[in-house]
């Protein structure tokens, strides 16, 4: 099929209203879609809610949920084509599939029946008759079956290897260019200092790279390089306020998940009710429960990732035929290394319209290898918590529906181990807290700067923190709780914990507007969602302030910039020139550094790759703030700075930042099937923000300056008064382009409003545009 109009968009939708016979539930489900076709689901059982959940994700959201496993399971490449081959190949060889049923295989009674209950109401969905999304037609491809341990491979592949493992390859990768004693550099900006999650409001310097502890790892790493060198000379918003804090004397719990802008969304809306709970929140279609954001009547939750350091890679020593791997001794690292076997195997993977591609699947004793040539002598192996054990965190999920305030809540979430998250909650008894949601192994803090010798036995884990062991902070004395990404505990904390984690300016900003409002409400909300003031903008005017006039345009350009408010507004012109100027100066960067050419070296090529103009975005206010000019090959700041300046007045119009910053939501398949682009592509409106304000509409600093990534949603809850929680998304609840609600919330999310979370039945009922009722 080579077109698509909207005839067959809309009659691709399956339909919403009237009665259904479905085998399989045990008694009827009432479904109700409010004004923005969110459903509501009223269930009597545990099961039939779970199968009804099913049921309605495949129903909006069926080519999604098949992707996404698709994507798990390393089989997407037969829908996509080859550009989607090496991420296919790198979850085989991470053993997606296998860690997935081991983990289904191992859950308790109630998990495993939430999942199977879930499974088959999918099923159902696609033996009712319904008709299927467009894309089946595009590609000529009808939907499989869905299993139990489907969800957990989608729910392991949304999280898939976030965090440390790209911090690591990167400075392994610029090791070489930029020698051992610089390679500490090359980390996130601290804003001058790392404001702490816990305890909240506290500062905190960070450690630098402890050399003399890296000395092996660094002697190894130049050594599998052929490189001789002296190795002694490596987001999203949430926020609790306690009723003290509050204009209403409840508490209020806020944010919003930053991530890719994907179509569709990662994130879709949903109410679930049954006799054993009643719950609202943010679902993620292929998967039942609510594992990031939702409140049950007690209790509300909600995440940010911690950025704990939960990947570690090794560096392997191979054997000249690539047959076997060295290894600490049976006795330990003081028996010396041995040699045993590498355990290696043949896969295949199936390209859309190329020729099958197979590749080899390597296994050492550390975990599997994810890049170099073992017949080369070296390569690099990735042992990660996301694979290496056995995880429960689906166990986690009936549990959390069940919780009766924050510390139950935190008791039920035990074991989670999928993705490290910090879980900020309120509850109705008016108490407020965050805990370090994550299993994080025991292991040396030099771990977290590079790859380790996976020879010596020395940076082996040894255990796990325990559950009562991560960080926490219930009801703090000042009555608030923030966190952004941002450094969660100093690093002295008694624990090795993280190295890398984003800067802390939208945190300070969150803390600041929050302190500046002893009355905060859920209505307040919307506003500090979309706060633009940008910290870096501020730094920026500081050296130009300091830099001599220079003439002409350049001179223009800096007094445009100095008078400017540093607010990354949609309708002004200076944060497009702000942002040329950053790019240009970390493009000096890269370029004096040698690092602009290290986006070649194998170890940055595991997908989706790491790009080094968009890890030198982040690094380079960190060195302005310091003065610290060690990369730029003998310039100063102040020489790279006039160059930047000089280079953007020649080039930079007056285009408000808004259109500059307008994200192109891109449907997966509109590549394939450019005709159909038009149809499938949801538009976007202009919006501002940048990556370091709390309205963080992100950009990537090697592809421009288009938003990339930002808020999937956004939501409020004020606890206890439900009904005047609100909440969007940034397209709709729909995953069907022919929907009316495909992108009925857009508006709503680019002007940083919500739009009502309706949670009591009467007035679900009072709202519901469209019913639909199962039965047995």
């Amino acid at each position: 099929m080579t077109g698509v109009d909207a005839r067959m968009l809309e009659a691709a939708l399956p339909p919403l209203e009237g009665e259904l016979r479905v085998p399989g539930l045990e008694g009827p489900v009432e479904i109700l879609r409010d004004a923005y076709g969110i459903p509501h689901l009223r269930a009597g059982g545990t099961g039939d809610a779970w199968f009804a959940l099913g049921f309605v994700h495949a129903q909006d959201r069926l080519f999604q949920m098949e992707l996404t496993r698709r994507r798990a399971l390393g089989r997407a490449a037969e829908w996509l084509g080859a550009g989607a081959a090496e991420a296919d190949m790198l979850v085989h060889r991470l053993g997606m599939e296998a860690a997935c049923r081991r983990d289904h295989a191992a859950l308790g009674g109630a998990a495993r029946a939430m999942l199977d209950s879930y499974a088959a109401g999918v099923n159902a969905f696609l033996a009712s008759g319904a008709p299927l999304p467009v894309e089946y037609a595009l590609l000529g491809a009808t939907p499989e079956p869905w299993e139990g341990w489907h969800s957990i491979a989608v729910m392991r592949r949304l999280g898939l290897l976030m965090g440390s493992v790209w911090f690591k390859l990167w400075r392994a990768a610029a090791l070489p260019v930029v020698g051992a004693e610089r390679v500490g550099l090359l980390r996130y900006d601290d804003g001058g200092g790392d404001l702490l999650c816990i305890p909240p409001g506290v500062e905190a310097a960070r450690y630098e790279a402890d050399l003399a502890a890296l000395a092996p790892a660094l002697r190894a790493l130049l050594d599998s390089l052929g490189v001789q060198g002296d190795e002694t000379g490596g987001g999203s918003n949430n926020w609790a306020v306690a009723p003290s804090r509050s204009g209403t004397g409840r508490p209020v719990l806020a944010g919003d998940p930053h991530r890719v802008f994907e179509i569709p969304n990662m994130y879709a809306q949903h109410h679930v009710a049954c006799d054993a709970f009643d719950m609202i929140g943010l679902t993620v279609p292929g998967v039942p429960g609510f594992p990031h954001f939702a409140q049950n009547g007690r209790v509300a939750y909600c995440v940010t990732h911690a950025f704990m350091d939960i990947h570690d890679v090794f560096l392997e020593r191979f054997s000249e035929d690539g047959a076997r791997v060295m290894q600490a001794g049976a006795s330990g690292p003081a028996s010396g290394p041995e040699w045993v076997p590498v355990i290696r195997r043949e896969a295949e993977i199936a390209v859309r319209g190329a020729p099958p591609r197979r590749f080899e699947i390597l296994e050492t004793p550390n975990g599997p290898v994810i890049a170099g040539d073992a017949r080369a002598g070296t390569a690099l192996s990735l042992r990660s918590v996301q694979f290496a054990e056995t995880d429960l965190s689906f166990d986690c999920l009936p549990r959390m529906t069940q919780a009766t305030g924050v510390e139950d809540l935190f008791e039920a979430t035990r074991g989670w181990g999928l993705i490290d998250h910090n879980l900020v909650a309120a509850d109705t008894g008016g108490h407020i807290g965050h805990l370090v949601r994550a299993r994080v192994p025991r292991r040396g803090r030099e771990s977290g700067w590079l790859p380790m010798p996976g020879w010596t036995g020395e940076h082996s884990w040894r255990g796990w923190i325990g559950h009562d062991e991560m960080p926490r902070a219930i009801d703090p004395a000042e009555g608030l709780i923030v966190t952004a990404n941002n450094r969660v505990v100093a690093d002295d904390h008694p624990d090795y914990l993280c190295t890398d984690c984003h800067p802390p300016y939208r945190a300070a900003r969150i803390l600041e507007e929050l302190r500046a409002n002893p009355a905060f409400r859920a209505e307040d909300a919307g506003r500090l969602h979309g706060d633009t003031l940008s910290a870096n903008a501020l730094l920026f005017q500081q050296r130009l302030a300091a830099l001599p006039e220079p003439e002409g345009a350049a001179g223009a350009l800096r007094a445009r910039l100095l008078a400017w408010d540093g607010r990354m507004e949609a309708g002004a012109t200076e944060p497009g020139a702000y942002v040329a100027l950053r790019r240009a100066l970390t493009r000096i960067l890269a370029e004096r550094s040698g690092l602009s050419g290290a986006g070649g070296h194998p170890w940055l090529a595991v997908a989706p790759s790491v790009v080094p103009m968009n890890q030198l975005w982040w690094t380079l206010p960190n060195l302005l703030r310091r003065d610290d000019a060690a990369l730029l090959d003998g310039w100063s700041w102040d020489q790279a700075l006039g160059a930047a300046l000089r280079e953007v007045a020649e080039t930079e119009g007056e285009t408000p930042w808004g259109e500059a910053h307008r994200p192109r939501f891109a449907h997966p398949l509109s590549a394939l099937f450019p005709e159909a682009a038009p149809l499938l592509d949801p538009p976007a409106l202009p919006i501002g923000g940048d990556n370091d304000t709390v309205l963080a509409n992100g950009l990537l600093a090697a592809a421009g300056p288009a938003a990339a990534y930002g808020a999937l949603a956004r939501y409020a809850f004020d606890v206890g008064d439900w009904d005047n929680s609100r909440w969007a998304v940034f397209h709709g609840v729909s995953g069907h382009p022919g929907s009316p609600h495909f992108t009925d919330q857009h508006a709503e999310w680019a002007a940083c409003r919500m739009v009502p979370m309706l949670y009591g039945w009467e007035a679900v009922r009072k709202a519901a545009r469209a019913t639909q009722v199962l039965r047995p």
